[in-house]
């Protein structure tokens, strides 16, 4: 528990650290020190102040400010509707012009906990008995109960909050979702209601916008809409990938693959059936099984593998190495399993079948700067290639670290000149590395301004070569351990594919559309001269389609349109006379037409670049 003298109100957190399981970035402290953060605790007092009083007999959950808004959560016996959110905002906006002062009260624990039975909150309650219990469990004494009150409304809260209702900016209530109870599946399902608050009205018009463009962008709307993948009650939270999706896997993977021959990587394939042995050399067994997938089999224990990073040490060890075959740079295309709680899936960006584009390097202690030089020059390449900007942050040695102390600070000497070498955005994350490794997080930004972690680089001083007993000979005959470089670009490939699809909406550049091009002849008669002239697109290397249904021509570029074919080649007799067909662009752009041989060379040239 906290010190003894601290408000209990101070504590609530750390119970209620996860009261749904959902995005990573969606808890933050409910006391938010930030003024916009006061603001919208604030506000999610407010709600509740307009909840009770037009619903009698709510209980009360919690409502902490978060990520772009607040939330609070309710137990009421039935749901919330449309028209309830519109009440409960104009409620709301009556609270905010009576100009109440917030003000904080501190209580005895007993005297506070015999008000809230009087209230009959039975929720508040349990966050006050849970943390007398763990009072006693550590046999420390019951620190004073610390609340915060409007008007008439009163809750346990440690705050800050604004000065008075008034100083609460333009609002607005958004959704209304479900929550069970502290995040326990067991518990009661609560009605989470989600609002968002601003300082000004142009920040929040400029928020809403962006809500709405968030749902336009949604990758699972539109990965039904393009006929990308779907998901299957057969398989929950495992995407099933239609034609055009695996393409898209298959062009992103390739690309991949090109990177990774030029730099030497040499690529492997491992098990995904797993036996609990090398788990539990690994810790995994002890530290992680409640995530993976176990089977039983002949009275052995296996495991649907969760990563691949302990399957490469087996091959690691398969012979003797010498210092002169590191570095060596080992890439998997791995088949991941980790079971995530139902309630979590989440669309590609969180499932429990996935594939990462894994690579595991080893190398000498001499040999971690350049790699890291390069492995930063191998990011930059990546998301070139989508328009991503990237930002990187290193994280240090924590308090509780495996390894030889010289060791780690070598290691994050070397990568912080790396970094700087580099030229790109970084920032440092002191003390939060791996308990085994310094770590670099990949953080982009899409064409929504949202940051997204994709990928990591681990510099691992200890975890597998000291758990697997990794060796090389050096110079002198010596068996020492080496170094291994845990390293994701893409990351998970489904979550990757998911981030794409918002950021382009759908609208993927040429060489990464699943379906570059679409000859859409104009009558049944130019059918044969279609059929040629992709004949030679395809021999370039480009993906087309013919558009050879009965629809009327505008018909057929509509649709292609809506399926956000990059480039329409439109066919009727004057193009055939040419020998070629006319370009239109998915932007409405239209060229001249070409012949099929000259279009062929350049489209080729055009995805081999990688450009939009």
């Amino acid at each position: 528990m906290a010190d003894e003298a601290a408000p209990l109100a101070a504590v609530e957190e750390e119970l209620l650290a996860a009261p749904a399981r959902g995005s990573a970035d969606e808890m933050l402290d409910a006391g938010a020190s930030d003024p916009l953060g006061r603001m919208r605790h604030s506000a999610a007092h407010v709600m509740a102040d307009a909840v009770m009083r037009l619903f009698p007999g709510v209980k009360l959950g919690i409502g902490p400010a978060i990520t772009d808004g607040f939330y609070y959560d309710f137990l009421l016996e039935r749901p919330f509707t449309p028209d309830d959110l519109a009440q409960i905002e104009a409620t709301m906006a009556t609270i905010v012009a009576d100009d109440h002062t917030f003000k904080l009260d501190e209580y005895p624990f007993d005297e506070a906990r015999a008000s809230l039975v009087g209230f009959e909150q039975p929720l508040k309650i349990e966050i006050l008995d849970d943390l007398k219990a763990k009072a006693e469990r550590d046999g420390t004494p019951l620190p004073p109960v610390t609340t915060y009150s409007h008007g008439q409304f009163q809750d346990l809260c440690r705050g800050p909050h604004v000065e008075s209702t008034g100083k609460i900016g333009p609002f607005k209530l958004l959704s209304v979702a479900g929550a069970y109870w502290r995040g326990k599946n067991d518990r009661p399902m609560l009605q989470r209601i989600y609002g968002t608050a601003w300082s000004t009205q142009e920040e929040l018009d400029a928020f809403l916008w962006r809500r709405e463009e968030m749902k336009k962008r949604d990758h699972r709307r539109l990965g039904v809409a393009l006929d990308l993948f779907s998901f299957h009650d057969v398989s929950p939270g495992s995407a099933f990938w239609h034609p055009k999706g695996q393409l898209l896997w298959r062009t992103l993977e390739g690309a991949m693959r090109q990177l990774q021959d030029a730099r030497g990587y040499q690529e492997i394939s491992t098990p995904i059936i797993v036996s609990k042995r090398l788990w539990e050399q690994s810790g995994h067994w002890e530290l992680y099984r409640e995530n993976m997938f176990i089977i039983e089999s002949e009275g052995e224990e296996y495991s649907l593998k969760p990563m691949n990073c302990p399957e490469s040490t087996v091959i690691y060890k398969t012979r003797t190495r010498s210092y002169r075959d590191l570095p060596l740079r080992l890439a998997e295309y791995g088949r991941l399993h980790r079971n995530e709680l139902s309630g979590t899936l989440s669309g590609l960006t969180r499932v429990r079948h996935f594939i990462q584009d894994d690579g595991h390097i080893y190398v000498r202690p001499d040999q971690i700067e350049s790699e890291i030089d390069a492995l930063l020059g191998e990011v930059a390449t990546v998301y070139g290639w989508f328009d991503l900007p990237v930002e990187f942050v290193f994280s240090t040695k924590p308090a509780k670290a495996l390894g030889d102390p010289k060791l780690w600070e070598k290691a994050e000497a070397m990568i912080e000149s790396a970094l700087k070498r580099s030229g790109a955005k970084w920032r440092l994350n002191a003390g939060d590395g791996a308990f085994y490794a310094p770590k670099i997080d990949i953080i982009v930004r899409d064409a929504l301004g949202r940051e997204w972690q994709t990928a990591t680089i681990q510099v691992d001083l200890a975890m597998l070569p000291e758990r697997f007993d990794l060796e090389y000979v050096d110079e002198a005959g010596e068996r020492v351990r080496p170094i291994a470089i845990h390293r994701a670009i893409y990351g998970s490939l489904e979550r990757f594919i998911g981030i794409l699809v918002e950021h382009y909406a759908g609208a993927f550049p040429f060489w990464l559309a699943p379906e570059q091009v679409v000859i859409i002849p104009i009558t049944d008669r130019h059918i044969e001269a279609a059929q040629a002239g992709a004949a030679t697109l395809r021999a370039a290397g480009i993906r087309v389609s013919i558009d050879d249904s009965s629809n009327r021509m505008q018909n057929k570029i509509r649709l292609a349109q809506e399926q956000k074919v990059p480039l329409m080649l439109v066919l009727g007799d004057k193009e055939i006379e040419a020998g070629g067909a006319a370009p239109r662009w998915r932007d409405g752009t239209q060229e001249p037409a070409q012949s099929w041989e000259s279009l062929a060379t350049a489209l080729a040239a055009r995805a081999a670049s990688r450009g939009a």
